[in-house]
């Protein structure tokens, strides 16, 4: 068997002592469960430290994002046993930067942990923080793959009843929020992009200040990017301080035990897309005598 890397996320302090509810839920009952045996998923707004509300689109999950904000992954273990979880955003693996498929990199979770995944991997001790952002300005985009913007993957697997030393992986695992809480944080970067993935194709520096286009999109990208220049994406955040260290992890099987996707844009194009009801507007009848009073006609302003 060849060497692979899994990696996992641990923060500490974070142990869930029972399940939450699955945020994989139908429209009018954000809580409700679904495919949450292994793993739960919550997509939560970091600035406002709220879990976005889940809409359904023929039964697939969908939450709305709004521009600018950062964002997470929540993370939790319902098992009662280690399980790896395979994370992509936009069709782009968290930790490699590779084009996503379930083989790859994930996170490890202990029995019934709990975690938030932050942002793109750059190091074993920083990311890149997940923000929202135009299609053209995301991760994705700018790195040449914009065809999968706008969903998030969890594949999960179980762990193998043993595990002999000749086929164990070797695996990251996050060393948990109590370091990155002691340690100062650094000062907010510019988006900063790592070299692309095998096959991508980055355009010249002069390209990237087109306006309203993205760099390194294909020809059919583009000849798409006028109906879809208000998606939203995923873009290549602040650095932050995040750890992580090498642990063992051996998959049971190749195929993942669960399979999780959500979806995402902003609230104005699932309104659009009657994914999301528009905002209710009270209107009221006109009253032809809305309010008695004496006097006389009084002057307009500006009069």
């Amino acid at each position: 068997m060849n060497p692979t890397l899994d990696i996992s996320h641990r923060r500490r302090g974070l142990l869930a002592g029972a399940a939450l509810a699955a945020l994989l839920g139908v429209a009018a009952v954000p809580d409700a469960q679904a495919d949450s045996r292994l793993v739960q998923v919550d997509v939560v707004d970091r600035d406002a430290g709220q879990t976005l509300h889940v809409w359904r689109d023929h039964g697939r999950p969908v939450v709305a994002g709004r521009p600018g904000d950062r964002y997470a992954l929540r993370l939790v273990n319902n098992s009662g046993e280690r399980v790896l979880a395979v994370v992509a955003i936009d069709g782009v693996n968290v930790i490699s930067g590779e084009t996503a498929a379930v083989s790859q990199r994930g996170y490890v979770l202990e029995p019934g942990q709990r975690t938030e995944v932050n942002g793109w991997r750059k190091s074993e001790r920083e990311i890149a923080a997940f923000e929202f952002t135009s299609l053209s300005d995301s991760y994705a985009a700018r790195t040449g793959r914009p065809l999968d913007v706008g969903v998030i993957g969890v594949a999960v697997f179980r762990e193998a009843a043993s595990l002999e030393v000749s086929d164990a992986r070797p695996t990251l695992r996050l060393e948990g929020s109590a370091k990155a809480a002691a340690a100062p944080a650094p000062a907010p970067m510019a988006p900063a992009l790592p070299a692309p993935s095998p096959g991508a194709q980055p355009a010249p520096e002069s390209r990237r200040a087109e306006a309203g286009a993205s760099p390194d999109m294909s020809a059919v990208a583009r000849s798409q990017a006028p109906l879809a220049h208000d998606r939203l994406g995923t873009g290549h955040g602040a650095r932050e301080t995040d750890y992580m260290r090498i642990v063992q992890f051996q998959r049971a099987s190749a195929q993942p035990d669960q399979r999780l996707e959500i979806r995402y844009d902003s609230v104005d194009n699932l309104v659009a897309a009657g994914i999301v009801p528009p905002p209710r507007v009270v209107q009221t009848a006109p009253h032809a005598f809305p309010a008695d009073h004496g006097g006389y006609v009084a002057d307009p302003s500006n009069y």
